[in-house]
Formats: C-alpha cells, sequence, structure tokens
C-alpha cells in the first residue's frame, strides 16, 4: 500500500485553523472517515493480490486452480499442506508430460512429501545393441563401488535387474518395462542447532549421544531444495536417514585436497548448511569438517589418536594426510567419541532428527499455540512480567538466568493475578530437579508460561535495545529439562479463579507433578515426557483442575480422585507399565489420539483415536466412542464405527470373526521412543484403520496429515499425466 499522509493534512490550512478554534471536531469526523478509507484499500489490495497465485489467499486457490481444469482434489487442510504448488505449476506439468521430473514434482506438489521418480524399464538388464550403448546400465554391479552398492533396492540404485512380472501397483513386482516407481519419504526432517550431547551412561569418558535423551538415533539429512522442475531428486534433496559411506568419501575426499591444494567439492558439509555440526567444550567454533571422523560405533570404539595417517590414492599410491582426528561420528547410530587423550566434558551438536510431523516437543512453529493459551473470552490476556532462561547466554540484569530453578524462584515473588512468560531461549540440557523449594507456584488468577521461545532485544526510541515482555518467537528451539517439575496452586479452596500453568514445547526427562492445592488448569501442548521416565501425575485432589495435553508425547497419566476433566488431543500416550492412562473420577475427552497401554476412567467421549489396550469405563451410559478402534473386552459408552464392531457387522461364523479379530490389530513401524516412525501405523497394517477416521484419515495421533487423502490425490493425478500403457506405483522410503 502507498504511504499517503492523513487526509487531514490535506484540508486547506484555513479550514484547520478554524477548526482548531472550533476544537476540532472536523479532524475527529476526517479521522473516522480515514479508517474507512483504509479498509476499502487494503480490501482493494487484497482483491488485486487474489489475482496471483504466488499472493492469494487459501480459499482462492480452488477458483484459480478451475481457470486451468485442474481436477478436485480430496479436502485437505491447509495446516497440513497447500495446493499452492500443484496449481502453480500445472502449465509446466502439461509442456513435460509423461516425463520422469514431471512426475516427481506431481508427487510432491500432491502430497507434500518428498519424492524421487524411477522409470524402472530403464533398470532391466537386457542385451543392448550396439549402436545404443547404456554404459552406465551393467548387469552386473561394480563390487568396488561400495556407496552405490547401499543404494542397491532403494530409489537411487543404479544396478540393472531381471524382469520382474508382477504389477508395481499391487507393491510386489518392480522391475517391469510399463513400472514406474513414485519413492516417498514420509517424515519430516527436524534441525536442531546446539544442542547438548547426551555422555553414555556406564562407559568411560569420551562417548556421546547426539539424542539429549542417550538415544541411539540416526541422524537425518535436511534436505537441499530443487530449483528447477527438471531436476530429478538426488539423496541430498530428500529427508533420509544419513548413511555412512557417502560421509566418509566426502571427509576423505577434502583431506586429501587439502593436502593436495586441489578445490574442495562439498556436498554434505558444506560452509552454509552442513549436516551436522560438532562443539567440544562450548566453543563457538565448530570441529572442522576435514577433523571429522566417520565410521561404525557399534562398539563405541576411540578414533585414532593420530596426526598424520596414509590415504590411499586411486593409482595405488598413499599420501599422507596431516590432519589430526578429533571427533569419530557414526550418523547410523547418532554416536561420536573423541580421541582417547582429548580431555572433553560438555559437546554441543547441530544436527537434524526425523519425526512424522509436528507433534510433541519440537524446533516447528508454535506460535498459534501459545496465543491461544493467552486468549480469552474478552481478548488475548497481556503479558506483565517476563523472564528468559539460557545457559548459553545468560543476562541476568536483562532477566536472563541461567537455569530453569532461577527464573522460577522470580516468578514465585509476583503478586496474585500476573501473567506471566519464561522463554527458554536455548536447546541446552537443564540438569535440574524442580521440586521442593525449586517447585513452581500459581497463585490465585495467575497465568505461567513455560514456553520454549527466543526474547529477541527490539529496538528503544532512544538508547540500546531492550527485551520487552510479550515479544517472543516460539519456534527453532526445544530445550531438554533432566528432572522433574512439581507445581502446587496456591489459590484459596472456594476461589473462582485458581491460578493457570501451560509448558510449550519443553523436552522433559522427569515426571510433572501437580501436588494439593487448587490449580485450574495446566495445559501440556507440543511438549515430550520421556515414556520411560516421566508423565503426568497428579497425586492429590484439586477439585477445580482442567488438564489439557495437546500435541504431546507422554507417559502415563495418573489422576487422583476429585480431578474432574482431563483433555487429550492429537498426542501419544505410553504407559511403560501398561497403563496409558488411569483417571478413576475424572471426565476424559480424547480426539485423535494413539494410547498404547490401557485406560481407566469414569466418563469417556472419544473419537478418531486408536486404543491400543483394554478400555474400562466406569459411567457407561454418558458419553460416546465414534471412530475409533478399541480392543475387545472393553467396556465403553455406546460405539459408533468403532473397529473391528464395524468389521464384525454380519459375519456370525466363529471362525470367520476370529480371523477378523487377529487380522485388526494395530501394527506399528516402531513403538520404541525416540525412533523416527514412531507410534507411525505401519504400512501393511489394516487398511480399516489407515482409514478409519471420520474423514477418511487414519486413526490415531497422526490423523492431522492426512496422509490417505493426500495418496488418493496423487493417484487421481496420475491418470492425467502418466504416459499411455505405463503403470504407477507407490513407495513408502519412510
Amino acid at each position: 500500500m502507498i504511504t499517503r499522509p492523513p487526509i487531514y493534512e490535506l484540508l486547506p490550512a484555513i479550514h484547520r485553523i478554524r477548526d482548531d478554534a472550533e476544537g476540532r471536531p472536523l479532524a475527529a469526523l476526517v479521522e473516522l472517515l480515514g479508517r474507512e478509507l483504509e479498509v476499502v484499500e487494503a480490501d482493494i489490495d487484497r482483491l488485486y493480490a487474489n489475482q496471483f497465485i504466488e499472493t492469494c489467499d487459501e480459499w482462492v486457490l480452488p477458483y484459480l486452480g478451475d481457470l486451468l481444469g485442474v481436477r478436485s482434489l480430496h479436502g485437505v487442510s491447509a495446516a497440513t499442506f497447500s495446493q499452492r504448488a500443484l496449481i502453480a505449476n500445472t502449465l509446466a506439468y502439461r509442456r513435460r508430460k509423461g516425463t520422469a521430473t514431471m512426475l516427481e514434482q506431481l508427487a510432491r506438489d500432491t502430497t507434500g512429501w518428498d519424492a524421487r521418480a524411477v522409470e524402472f524399464f530403464e533398470r532391466l538388464g537386457w542385451t543392448q545393441h550396439l549402436n545404443h550403448l547404456r554404459l552406465q546400465s551393467l548387469r552386473t554391479p561394480d563390487l568396488r563401488r561400495t556407496a552405490e552398492l547401499d543404494w542397491l533396492d532403494t530409489a537411487f540404485d543404479a544396478a540393472a535387474h531381471a524382469v520382474d512380472v508382477r504389477r508395481i501397483a499391487s507393491r510386489r513386482g518392480r522391475h517391469n518395462l510399463p513400472s514406474v516407481g513414485l519413492f516417498l519419504w514420509r517424515l519430516q526432517s527436524y534441525p536442531l542447532r546446539r544442542v547438548a550431547a547426551r555422555a553414555a551412561v556406564g562407559l568411560p569418558a569420551g562417548r556421546f549421544h547426539f539424542h539429549p535423551v542417550g538415544l541411539d538415533v540416526p541422524l537425518f539429512n535436511d534436505p537441499v531444495p530443487e530449483t528447477e522442475i527438471t531436476h530429478l531428486a538426488e539423496e541430498i534433496n530428500v529427508p533420509g536417514p544419513l548413511r555412512r559411506r557417502p560421509l566418509f568419501d566426502e571427509l576423505e575426499m577434502r583431506r586429501a585436497a587439502l593436502v593436495n591444494n586441489r578445490p574442495v567439492r562439498s556436498l554434505y558439509f558444506t560452509a552454509a548448511a552442513p549436516v551436522f555440526q560438532v562443539f567440544l567444550n562450548g566453543a563457538a567454533s565448530p570441529v572442522p569438517p576435514e577433523e571429522v571422523l566417520i565410521c561404525d560405533l557399534s562398539d563405541w570404539h576411540l578414533p585414532p589418536d593420530l596426526k598424520t595417517y596414509p590415504q590411499i590414492q586411486p593409482d595405488g599410491t598413499t599420501i599422507p594426510i596431516n590432519r589430526p582426528i578429533q571427533v569419530a561420528v557414526d550418523p547410523h547410530l547418532g554416536r561420536l567419541t573423541v580421541p582417547a587423550s582429548a580431555t572433553v566434558d560438555r559437546v554441543l551438536v547441530d544436527a537434524s532428527q526425523g519425526f512424522s510431523g509436528d507433534l510433541g516437543g519440537g524446533p516447528y512453529p508454535r506460535l498459534d499455540s501459545v496465543l491461544a493459551s493467552l486468549s480469552t473470552v474478552t481478548g488475548p490476556r497481556p503479558i506483565d512480567w517476563q523472564a528468559g532462561v539460557s545457559r548459553q547466554n545468560p543476562a541476568v540484569a536483562e532477566g536472563v538466568f541461567p537455569t530453569f530453578a532461577a527464573a522460577i524462584a522470580a516468578w514465585n515473588t509476583q503478586a496474585a493475578g500476573t501473567v506471566g512468560l519464561i522463554t527458554v531461549m536455548d536447546n541446552d540440557t537443564y540438569a535440574e530437579d524442580l521440586v521442593g523449594p525449586d517447585r513452581i507456584e500459581v497463585p490465585e488468577g495467575s497465568l505461567l508460561m513455560m514456553v520454549a521461545a527466543d526474547w529477541p532485544k527490539t529496538p528503544a526510541p532512544s538508547g540500546p535495545p531492550t527485551r520487552q515482555p510479550g515479544h517472543f518467537t516460539a519456534e527453532g528451539l526445544r530445550p531438554h529439562l533432566l528432572g522433574n517439575l512439581e507445581v502446587i496452586g496456591t489459590a484459596p479452596a472456594n476461589s473462582a479463579t485458581p491460578g493457570e500453568l501451560v509448558i510449550n514445547g519443553v523436552l522433559i526427562e522427569g515426571q510433572v507433578r501437580v501436588l494439593g492445592g487448587n490449580l485450574g488448569r495446566l495445559g501440556l501442548d507440543h511438549c515430550t515426557l520421556v515414556p520411560e521416565d516421566g508423565g503426568l501425575d497428579v497425586a492429590s485432589p484439586n477439585p477445580e483442575l482442567r488438564i489439557r495435553i495437546l500435541r504431546t508425547i507422554s507417559g502415563s497419566v495418573q489422576l487422583a480422585s476429585g480431578v474432574p476433566d482431563l483433555e487429550i488431543t492429537e498426542s501419544i500416550i505410553e504407559g511403560p507399565s501398561g497403563i496409558a492412562v488411569a483417571a478413576p473420577e475424572s471426565a476424559v475427552e480424547i480426539q485423535s489420539t494413539t494410547l498404547l497401554g490401557r485406560l481407566e476412567c469414569r466418563q469417556l467421549a472419544a473419537s478418531d483415536s486408536l486404543f491400543a489396550g483394554r478400555v474400562t469405563v466406569e459411567r457407561r451410559q454418558e458419553g460416546c466412542v465414534r471412530f475409533c478402534y478399541v480392543p475387545p473386552l472393553s467396556t465403553t459408552p455406546r460405539r459408533f464405527r468403532c473397529q473391528p464392531d464395524l468389521a464384525l457387522v454380519g459375519v456370525t461364523d466363529p471362525a470367520a470373526q476370529a480371523r477378523i479379530l487377529t487380522r485388526l490389530v494395530p501394527s506399528f513401524t516402531s513403538k520404541d521412543f525416540g525412533q523416527p516412525a514412531y507410534a507411525q501405523l505401519g504400512a501393511r497394517g489394516p487398511v480399516e484403520l489407515a482409514t478409519g477416521a471420520e474423514d477418511g484419515a487414519e486413526m490415531g495421533a497422526w490423523r492431522f496429515l492426512q496422509q490417505p487423502q493426500r495418496e488418493a490425490n496423487l493417484r487421481g493425478s496420475l491418470d492425467e499425466y502418466l504416459r499411455f500403457g505405463l503403470e504407477a506405483g507407490l513407495v513408502y522410503v519412510t
């Protein structure tokens, strides 16, 4: 919008002088007209922007697509992914109809997943004509090219294969004349910066896990975007687990190039975006890539304590590599070690981890959920007090404390009715037990939010920039609290406005406990409470307590008598002891959640959820269970279109019923916390569960990803763009 002076300033001076003498009634009228003019101008600007695919609103996309004859797709939430790219690239599709690069881009635009198209007829091993030799198609793989051998039977396989006559659409056959494979990466890559690596337990010093909880989790590639539709995806362009061999080869070539004074070629370790970095003893600069050794650390061996070692050249000669190895890294296991002679007490790492979607503690944007916690019927509550927590950059004079305990101590001195925000400003590990004198106290009418967010400085009219309450950026961070956390509400028993606590975006390796008192609301939004070590425990009555768990991974939830309400939405609750939720006197509402364990409650209303353990509800005349998987022998309120009940309708043969019950059991890619595919439904599991939610998506926590609709959109679009006689098959890589 063009910046103009206020309308009042455009009036002749004589009218403004007279208006000043009369008490400025004309100024008030013109100001009112100016506001309406701004609304009209904004609407005109919006109408103009809606004429272009790059700037239009989401609701305009179907209308622009209709102008190009784009087929209507299954409805997918704009929060999942947008159809903007599909419509914008439609003309490019039609110019390149049927080509591998075009099909790859179509798969990416209709599903939101990274993809690679493979024409399997190009990989068939057949007799070649001497006038049309394909030197890249070798019938026998070269066993010396170990990096390429890792690609066998993957999307990047370059070896020739015998004909497979099974249809590719059945997901059994691949290599045949009409077969085109679309390899899809459903997991996403989440980069984290300067995370505290975890020392290995029970082993000598010098051994660390990349994961702050101390898990063997593979490192993921942060995909490099493709800028041209004519480019076929390479391994660097997809969010897959990092392999040892290509990283080892690149670093070896890098060391040799430095010795021979040749240009260094980088793919994974570019200066702008290396796939990982290691900072020893809190150093500001990372270990140079040429001083990193890639190896298999399944036995936790230490790297050689050598400054010079021979490297074999392609011609068989050797050259001395005068580069000290400071750290050895295993990207497959997410481990690192340092030489025995090195004294390393603290390691920070930059790396990416894979996961299915924006759930649990993660670096993805969470601003909307924080603002929702501040909203009320009358509008958002202003933040009265704010503090920061940063181990890496503390500044107590500016309100940034080095520990959680110090920030909580400052909060506990605030008056009742305060709206406070504690922003945790880095990805470090805080080994603290916030219990006893360090516990959180929430007075009457107060709201405390503990959020993984940056607290940037804002420019001041005069003087240096300062940190102001209410300014924060809730993304890019996932701090780690290693310890238990206790909270107590100090409001009187008969208070109408007991205090509230909301925790957002924090990884907690411990238990969250609510002590006896009067707490009005507890919110766990986008958090991870490590199942083996934590969960939620309300051991004492809190008659006004409402608990909300949103997009959270948690251990077992144990609620004492006197807790009225529990709401769980789009979360994963795992009970290592067998019980996921025990709320004997609570009314429980569960939406789009996966429970890996039993559920016991007084009253239940559930929808689109997956209960892997038995469900026991005391009051069955109230509530309803809709579009859920409920195991046999469960006692629930009335059910509507639940499995396996729906599959058993009309089946009277006991043997057939037994087969259905055996088949309709949830299967997961992984049930191990920390693994990239944790709680993801298995690709070969029952289709009734994969499409059994109310909107046709899968039951459970990943319903919001709407994966069946995205797959259906791709299959429906292939009919228009696939060449005659070819058949496409979808292959899920992750």
